[in-house]
């Protein structure tokens, strides 16, 4: 099985020492969707993701979560077990510096003693993970523990890792882009048309929590914004207590 050495990282899963091990019961899923599963099954066996769950003391069900190519992720649905796991805090890289990479999770192992804690329950068995599995509590805090194991001093250095970038999201030979909804060219990074467009084609918000849609629009453009706080204030006044809901042209 291709991945990291161990030496490198690998993902534990400690639990807080007054959890108490779950058992969640087969839901019934479509027969359709249970095909879905069943071949995404059959190809993290033979990718040798998976072993066979014996005894299980913690089983989780899956569930699906469609992609933007129109394929279904196949996600465990890991609640119970996130919740008994305390947070790794290791620091996160800033959005405008992310990479998107292939099947991330599973280049990265499963600690031994913790992958039973990672079972899984379907029509045809139960497995569990011997890679870290997608939504399963700290797994983009250990990834990211990899990344800077790995490559914090490698910028200009050809180094061979056995990682794969995501060609379907990867654009070569031109000279500008978009990436992570943002516009890259010469010049560095500049703010997409698009997400302005999309800001200005919202509906005139009629609540508090419309009004929040469009601070949080606003928000993900505030780097491109000049004195940001004093061009929303009308709008975060509008959130105050009591305060009624009238879209003006300050807002």
């Amino acid at each position: 099985m291709p991945g990291l050495d161990t030496t490198i990282v690998e993902h534990k899963l400690p639990l807080n020492l007054d959890a108490i091990p779950i058992r969640q019961q087969l839901r019934r899923m479509k027969l359709e969707v249970a095909l879905k599963f069943k071949e995404e099954v059959e190809k993290q066996w033979n990718a040798s993701f998976l072993a066979v769950a014996e005894y299980p003391q913690w089983v989780a069900n899956i569930v699906s979560v469609p992609k933007k190519d129109g394929k279904v992720r196949m996600y465990v649905n890991h609640k119970d077990l996130n919740r008994a796991s305390p947070r790794d805090n290791f620091p996160l890289p800033h959005i405008d510096l992310l990479v998107d990479n292939t099947a991330q999770h599973s280049y990265s192992r499963m600690a031994l003693k913790d992958k039973e804690k990672t079972p899984f329950v379907t029509t045809w068995g139960t497995f569990c993970y011997k890679v870290m599995p997608f939504g399963l509590k700290n797994v983009g805090a250990t990834y990211q523990r990899a990344m800077a194991t790995l490559f914090h001093d490698m910028i200009h250095k050809e180094v061979e890792y056995p990682l794969g970038l995501n060609p379907a999201k990867g654009t070569f030979g031109v000279r500008t882009g978009k990436l992570l909804g943002f516009i890259v060219n010469e010049r560095g990074i500049e703010l997409d048309p698009d997400k302005v467009k999309a800001i200005r084609n919202m509906p005139t918000p009629k609540s508090k929590k419309k009004v929040r849609d469009v601070l949080g629009r606003v928000n993900c453009i505030a780097p491109f914004i000049s004195q940001l706080m004093a061009t929303c204030n009308p709008m975060f006044k509008l959130l105050w207590k009591n305060q009624e809901i009238e879209w003006n042209k300050e807002c």
